[in-house]
């Protein structure tokens, strides 16, 4: 009996042991399936970290800032439905970076006020060629270069001219003869009057009683020569042109205006007009002339004014803007516009970023056509429609994220990436002295990357660095001198990290910004060789510039060292 009572004792304690190592079985297998489902479901999935104050870096581990040394945050990393093109921003980096966004044609009110842009030309009605009047050959020139400003009876030229040595002559026989034949005596006059000889220089040849071998040319009107068409000694036809002259006491101011604002335009419409050169003071004038043909490329027709110049201040080719009152009748519900800050410039594109969700901070580079300028916006002829949202603020941030996510950008446009020659930059001369050190200090870091030494490349960078922090941006635009900071941001990022890949990372977006202007540069001291490597970059490929055309890849060093091509020169 009492072994039985052992038995079920024991029977008893297996039953509880039992159930507490194995009765919570599926709990606790459920538990871990799920963990293993999740697991399942994240693999695959990278999670990125971006800084809140530089969202453009983008990095697959946790560290640092290379640019401020902030402690990286996670990015969103759910980039599920998006677009090729497409990438996404994380919120706390909008709000920081102050990305701003608008709705097109969200209802705010277009200006009545149209703005042309235009250039001063010469007045043609004033232009004047001025002729060889007989032929011979020119033994002296007293104009010596165009732009030089000539006044009416001004000696111009000496010419040797047989006919008119040989017509001397027969001035000289007839006037012997001028009671008998006065008219042969006359005739022969006339002929030398046709020649613009005056009465004075005829009769001083009479009175001289010899031939002159070498005969003057005046100018027959004033103004500033535009073109000098001939040189001493030349031999020159009766009729040949010697001089173009220009009276700039008045110049034109041609403007193109779009087709749509053909109805707004009137001939003797009054318009205000402003140079870049005097921003401060407005002419008023008249438009003169509407060009009654269209520009089929360009869809816009030329108009122009008469602008008094008596102190010549107007240069032809300065640029001109003018302002018009549009119509009261004019149409413009179906006008779209944004504003000046969402437009990025590469040479003739014009380019926004559209935010492609309600939801979410995901954004798509867009090219557009641009019409007029109305104030401080742009008439929006394709490209956008109404109702779709854009960046208003914030565009070169929302630019150089998507550049370091190798999504299409001002700068990378993937397959159909833009040549950096089509990026047309407007580089003053002195500009273009003060950045050939840079370029050096450039090849210096580029050396660096090659041999792959951290403190080397920082010490480059941070040389390179104080080279471009000593550029004079006075004259530059918008978009060259949104490059530079961008050239600054890499080059501090460079300096102050610590690893070599990450510094290559920064080395791409520094060497695709310092090629676009190298390519606007119009003299270089050596030539140069744009190349590339196709591995680099996540297999999108990236460039680099060199000054010899064999290849030293720095974005590799001596593992792939001669990785890479030339894609053309400098």
């Amino acid at each position: 009996m009492k072994k039985y009572i052992i038995y079920i004792l024991i029977l008893i304690s297996g039953l509880v042991l039992g159930y507490l190592f194995f009765g919570t079985g599926d709990v606790k297998n459920g538990k871990e399936e799920t963990e293993v489902t999740d697991e399942h479901e994240h693999e695959g999935e990278t999670q990125m970290w971006t800084c809140s104050m530089h969202p453009q870096i983008m990095q697959p581990e946790p560290g640092d800032c290379p640019i401020c040394g902030m402690e990286l945050i996670p990015a969103d990393a759910n980039a599920d439905g998006l677009g090729a093109d497409e990438f996404q921003m994380t919120n706390n980096a909008m709000a920081l970076a102050n990305i701003q966004t608008i709705i097109v044609g969200g209802g705010g009110e277009v200006e009545n006020t149209l703005t042309l842009s235009g250039k001063i030309q010469v007045n043609e009605e004033a232009n004047a060629v001025q002729v060889a009047y007989f032929a011979g050959r020119i033994e002296s020139l007293n104009v010596s270069f165009t732009g030089e400003s000539v006044n009416r009876g001004q000696l111009l030229a000496t010419i040797y001219s047989p006919e008119l040595v040989a017509a001397q002559q027969e001035l000289l026989t007839a006037a012997k003869m001028k009671e008998s034949q006065p008219a042969l005596y006359n005739a022969v006059r006339n002929k030398l009057k046709l020649w613009k000889l005056s009465d004075a220089q005829i009769n001083s040849i009479e009175e001289a009683g010899r031939v002159k071998e070498n005969f003057p040319v005046f100018a027959t009107v004033s103004g500033t020569v535009t073109e000098k068409l001939v040189q001493e000694g030349d031999y020159v036809k009766q009729g040949q042109p010697m001089f173009e002259l220009a009276n700039l006491n008045s110049v034109w101011a041609v403007f193109d205006a779009y087709e749509n604002q053909i109805s707004g335009l009137e001939e003797g419409q009054k318009i205000m007009v402003t140079t870049n050169a005097y921003p401060d003071k407005e002419l008023e004038a008249t438009i003169s002339f509407i060009d009654p043909i269209l520009n089929t490329a360009s869809r816009t027709l030329r108009l122009r004014a008469v602008l008094d110049n008596k102190n010549e201040n107007l240069k032809p080719g300065m640029f001109v803007k003018a302002k018009l009152q549009r119509s009261a009748g004019q149409e413009q519900e179906s006008t779209l516009s944004i504003p000046k800050t969402a437009v990025l410039w590469t040479g003739e594109r014009s380019l926004v970023y559209v935010k492609t969700s309600r939801d979410k901070p995901v954004f798509e580079m867009r090219e557009i056509e641009l019409g007029a300028t109305l104030g401080d916006t742009y008439e929006v002829l394709s490209g956008l429609e109404a109702g779709e949202e854009i960046v208003a603020h914030g565009t070169f941030t929302v630019d150089a994220a998507a550049q370091l996510q190798g999504k299409k950008s001002m700068m990378n446009q993937g397959k159909e990436k833009e040549d950096s020659r089509e990026m047309q930059m407007n580089l003053p001369d002195g500009f273009q002295k003060d950045f050939k050190p840079v370029l050096s200090a450039y090849f210096d870091l580029k050396d660096a990357f090659v041999n792959t030494k951290v403190e080397e490349t920082k010490a480059a960078a941070t040389k390179m660095l104080q080279k471009v922090n000593s550029l004079k941006e006075t004259n530059l635009g918008a978009m060259e001198t949104e490059h530079l900071k961008k050239i600054r941001s890499m080059l501090q990022a460079i300096s102050e990290n610590d690893d070599i890949e990450n510094q290559r990372d920064h080395f791409i977006v520094l060497s695709e910004n310092i090629i676009a202007f190298a390519s606007n540069m119009e003299t270089l001291e050596k030539p140069l060789y744009i190349q590339h490597c196709p591995m680099v970059n996540n297999n999108e490929g990236a460039d680099w510039l060199s000054l010899s055309e064999e290849i030293r890849n720095p974005y590799f060093g001596e593992v792939m060292m001669n990785c890479g091509d030339t894609q053309r020169k400098l």
